[in-house]
C-alpha cells in the first residue's frame, strides 16, 4: 500500500489505517476473535497504522489490539490516546499523562507508543503543561510522536512551540467538513491530518439504519445524524454517492475514502470495521483514483457535508 508522512518528525504510515475503537466499544456488542482477526487481516493487506485509546475500555481496547500485533509490532505504527476521565470529564494534568502511558505500554504489551494523543484538550491545564509532559516521554524514547484530537489553531500552536506537533486528529468524511478550517494551521506548521469516522460512523457505508434500529450500547442510537428527518435527507445523498460508486466498480464506503485520499497527501483515514472483509473493501480504495469530474460531482451532491450536528447537543468539542 502507499505510504504517507504525517508531520515533518519522520512519522511514515500507510495510506490507510485502521480504527479500533468499534472493535469492543460504542458499537453494541462484540466478539474479540472477530475483532483479532479482523485487525491481523489488516496488517496483512498492508496496514500499518493503529488507533487506539485509554477510553475504549479503560484497557480492553488496548489489550485486544496488544494481543492482535503481538507477533508484528516492529511492523506497526500503534497510536493511543490519554486526558479522559471515567466520568467523561477531562485529566490532562503530567502526573496523570504519566500513569496513563504506564498503563498504556502494559496494555498494549510494548516498551513504546508511536503515537500519544492528547484525546480531547483540558481547559483546566496549561497546553504548555501537556507538551512539556510528552516531550519528557519522547526524549525518553518511550513514546515517539505527539499528536493532538480536537485541538483548535491556537491550541495547536501553543502544544507545537513546546513539542513539536506531528498529527492532529479530528472527524473529518463527505458527512463532516468542519475541519477543513484548520487545514491552513496544519499546512503552515507541517502537521499531518488523521480524519476519524471517516465512513461517517457506517452512514457511508450503505448499510445504515434508523437510530432506534441500533441496539442500546450503539452510540449511533443518539447520534443526530441517524435521527428522524436527518436521517432520511443523508440517506438519499448517500444513495446519490452510490450511484456514482457503482459507476466506477467502487462501493460508497471507497469512494469516501477515495475522497478522503484526494484532499492532500498528508491525510489518512482511520476507518473501523469488525469485519475482515470490510478491511478488505476499506484498503481497496486506496487503488481508486478520483478523477477533477468525480470530485466536483461529489461536491454536488454533498457540498456542505451531512444533515444533522455529529454529536448530540452539548458534546460535540469547541475549537480553540
Amino acid at each position: 500500500m502507499e505510504k504517507r508522512t504525517l508531520g515533518t518528525q519522520g512519522l511514515e504510515v500507510s495510506a490507510i489505517g485502521f480504527g479500533t475503537m468499534g472493535i469492543s466499544f460504542a458499537y453494541g456488542a462484540s466478539d474479540e476473535a472477530e475483532g483479532i482477526a479482523t485487525i491481523q487481516r489488516a496488517h496483512e493487506l498492508g496496514v500499518t497504522m493503529f488507533d487506539t485509546a485509554e477510553l475504549y475500555g479503560w484497557g480492553e481496547n488496548e489489550q485486544i489490539l496488544g494481543r492482535a500485533l503481538k507477533g508484528v509490532r516492529d511492523e506497526v505504527v500503534i497510536a493511543t490516546k490519554f486526558g479522559f476521565t471515567r466520568d467523561y470529564g477531562f485529566d490532562s494534568r503530567p502526573a496523570h499523562i504519566r500513569e496513563v502511558i504506564e498503563n498504556s505500554l502494559r496494555f498494549l504489551g510494548t516498551d513504546h507508543i508511536d503515537v500519544l494523543y492528547q484525546h480531547r484538550v483540558d481547559p483546566n491545564v496549561p497546553i504548555e503543561d501537556v507538551a512539556g509532559a510528552v516531550k519528557e516521554f519522547i526524549d525518553a524514547g518511550q513514546v515517539k510522536y505527539f499528536g493532538l484530537s480536537e485541538a483548535g489553531p491556537e491550541t495547536i500552536r501553543r502544544a507545537h512551540a513546546v513539542q513539536p506537533v506531528s498529527v492532529l486528529q479530528t472527524e473529518y468524511s463527505l458527512f463532516e467538513r468542519d475541519a477543513e478550517s484548520l487545514f491552513p494551521v496544519l499546512r503552515e506548521l507541517g502537521i499531518g491530518f488523521v480524519p476519524y469516522s471517516p465512513l461517517g460512523r457506517g452512514f457511508l457505508t450503505g448499510a445504515a439504519k434508523p437510530a432506534a434500529d441500533y441496539e442500546e450500547s450503539d452510540m449511533r442510537r443518539s447520534d443526530p445524524r441517524f435521527q428522524p428527518g436527518n436521517f432520511e435527507k443523508n440517506l438519499e445523498a448517500t444513495t446519490a454517492l452510490n450511484h456514482l460508486a457503482e459507476s466506477k466498480g467502487m462501493t460508497v464506503a471507497q469512494l469516501a475514502l477515495a475522497w478522503l485520499l484526494a484532499q492532500a497527501k498528508d491525510i489518512v483515514p482511520i476507518p473501523g470495521t469488525r469485519s475482515p472483509s470490510r478491511v478488505e473493501e476499506n484498503v481497496r480504495a486506496a487503488d481508486f483514483m478520483l478523477t477533477a469530474a468525480d470530485l466536483n460531482t461529489i461536491g454536488d451532491i454533498m457540498p456542505d457535508g451531512g444533515y444533522g450536528a455529529r454529536y448530540a447537543e452539548g458534546m460535540t468539542p469547541t475549537w480553540e
